[in-house]
This record gives structure tokens, C-alpha cells and sequence, in this order.
């Protein structure tokens, strides 16, 4: 992880906590995190805060990572990247190497030419600042987190915490992300995007049953049965067309995709946790057949729900 004077110290904690404790009792190997000072000078780093972190790596190691962050940075590293940094990330990602930015990190991605043409985001308090500076970047000023090909960017402060754990579902499969995030105290999954805080309900948006908490939990109590719009709209109380305009304007999906999502996540949680067949699976997920789950999950995930077990059952077995 590169990590530049300034740093702000929760988006510097949060993959030191996910990536830099030893969890080998969940999954072995686990990560081996590596703090990279962004100067060519190496350390010690200060952070905002003013601790101090000591260590021997600088930009040139980054190279040989199998995962280079890019740690949150102060103003003064936003408009003008060391360029030692910037030719390490080009490196890397030259190389093939996942490149992953966190909230304002993400000017030094764009700085390095990783960005162009591509989907980003990063606080919500400096999209438009990042938009304005980089045009060749596709900015999605709402999303927690995004992925394109091999770069990673996330939104800031909480966000980091979403697309670190991501990441671990990504290399270790649902079950290992949701016993880290159990550790963390903190929910394996949020949804929604950055509106939701960005720009907070008015009083008389925010009744005590206008909330979408009790239908969510309700619909995730019960995947496995027919579930619509309709029906979603009825236990929420509202019309079809308000329960629909505020769950997009909240959730930033439609009533629909959310329970798409909400079931290949099932999925993958009973893949990796029970030697139930598929045809089961399939019945406690929704989706009623085996080949309509194969469908789905195969454009979801990119794999058959076959070859997920067998991959992340193996990694979990050892």
C-alpha cells in the first residue's frame, strides 16, 4: 500500500484492519500487507493526524505486489502525485498488477493514465473537483465503490471499508468477507450509493414507516418466494410508483435488480457454506430451477455456481 504524508488516518486503518491482521484461522494464506512510503526517499510517513509510520519499502516495491493500493491523500498529493509513484503504478499495472485507489487516491490513478476512458468515483465531496480536472474519466459520483478490468476505485471514509471487503470476497468467496466483516462489527454488504449520504431526507421524507429497512428485511427473510414490485410496494405501504422512484433514488438500483443481487449473494453464501445440490440451491435462492440459477449466477459472477463451489470450497479447505 503506498501511503504519502498526510494521509487521513480511518481510510489508512481500514486496510490494515481488513488485509494487515493475521486471519489464517479463516483462510490460509491470508494477505501480507506491505506499506510503501510514496517518496523515493522511503520513511517515515506522517500522517494527518501526526503519527509517524516507519518503514523500508518505497514506490519501487509496489511493482512486485499482487495488489497495489493506493491509501487516501492529502490535497497537496492530489494535485501534484509524486512522480516516483506514478511510474511505479504505471509499472504495475503494466504488469498486470490489481490496482486499487481509495477515496481521494484516486487522483494519483488518474495522474498515472490508468483512468481514461474508464468508470471511477471517490468522495462525493470531490467528484466534482475530479471531474472537472480529469474529463477522460467516466466519474460515477454515486457509486460506493467500482470496478473496471483490474482497477478498483472507492467512494470515501465508510466506502473503503465496502470495497476492502469486497476485495476479500472477490480472492476468498461471501463466507470469508462476511466472517471479516463479523470481526469488524460492521455490515458485509451495504446498499445503495453515496446519495443516501450525500444528501440527507428532508423531515417529512423521513416518517417512521417511510423507511426502507423493514421491507429489505423483509424481502431477504424471504428470497426463496415469488417476490414483485407490487408486492414489495404493499408491505412498504406506498403506491407501485413511489415505493419504485424512492427505492432507486435510495438504493440506487430498481426493486428487481436489488433482489437479483440479494439472491446470487444467497447463492454464493450456500455454495461455499453446504454440499447442498444446485437444484436445492436454487429452490432457497428464488430462482426455482437449477438452469435459471446457472443463468443467472453464470452472468453475475462470470462462473457457473458448479465451479464457484469448487473453487472457493477448495480455498476455505485449506
Amino acid at each position: 500500500m503506498a501511503v504519502a504524508d498526510g494521509a487521513p488516518v480511518f481510510e489508512l486503518a481500514v486496510p490494515f484492519e481488513v488485509f494487515g491482521l493475521d486471519r489464517d484461522d479463516i483462510a490460509d494464506p491470508w494477505y501480507e500487507l506491505r506499506v510503501c512510503a510514496a517518496s523515493p526517499d522511503g520513511g517515515p510517513v506522517r500522517t494527518a493526524a501526526g503519527m509517524v509510520l516507519h518503514t523500508p519499502y518505497g514506490p519501487d516495491d509496489l511493482v512486485d505486489a499482487d495488489t497495489v493500493v493506493i491509501a487516501a491523500c492529502a490535497r497537496p498529493v492530489q494535485l501534484d502525485p509524486p512522480p516516483a509513484l506514478v511510474a511505479a503504478i504505471r509499472k504495475a499495472h503494466a504488469a498486470g498488477r490489481r490496482i486499487v485507489s481509495l477515496c481521494s487516491g484516486v487522483y494519483v490513478l488518474a495522474a498515472a493514465g490508468l483512468l481514461t476512458g474508464r468508470r471511477a468515483t471517490t468522495h462525493w465531496m470531490h467528484s466534482a473537483d475530479f471531474a472537472r480536472r480529469h474529463p477522460e474519466v467516466e466519474v460515477d459520483p454515486h457509486a460506493l465503490y467500482t470496478e473496471d478490468d483490474t482497477i478498483w476505485t472507492s467512494a470515501g471514509t465508510g466506502a473503503v471499508i465496502d470495497l476492502c471487503l469486497q476485495l476479500v470476497r472477490r480472492d476468498h468467496g461471501s463466507a470469508v468477507a462476511n466472517e471479516v466483516a463479523r470481526r469488524m462489527v460492521v455490515p458485509p454488504h451495504r446498499e445503495g450509493g453515496q446519495a443516501q449520504y450525500a444528501k440527507p431526507l428532508t423531515a417529512a421524507r423521513r416518517g417512521p414507516d417511510e423507511g426502507l429497512a423493514p421491507v429489505l428485511r423483509w424481502a431477504r427473510d424471504r428470497l426463496h418466494e415469488p417476490l414483485t414490485v407490487p408486492r414489495l410496494a404493499r408491505v412498504a405501504h406506498l403506491s407501485v410508483r413511489t415505493f419504485t422512484r424512492r427505492f432507486r433514488d435510495t438504493l440506487g438500483v430498481s426493486p428487481l435488480q436489488w433482489i437479483l443481487q440479494e439472491r446470487i449473494r444467497l447463492a454464493q453464501e450456500l455454495l461455499e457454506t453446504t454440499d447442498e445440490p444446485v437444484e436445492t440451491v436454487a429452490r432457497r435462492t428464488g430462482f426455482g430451477s437449477a438452469a435459471n440459477l446457472r443463468h443467472h449466477f453464470g452472468r453475475a459472477v462470470g462462473v457457473s455456481p458448479q465451479s464457484y463451489r469448487q473453487v472457493f470450497r477448495h480455498r476455505a479447505g485449506r
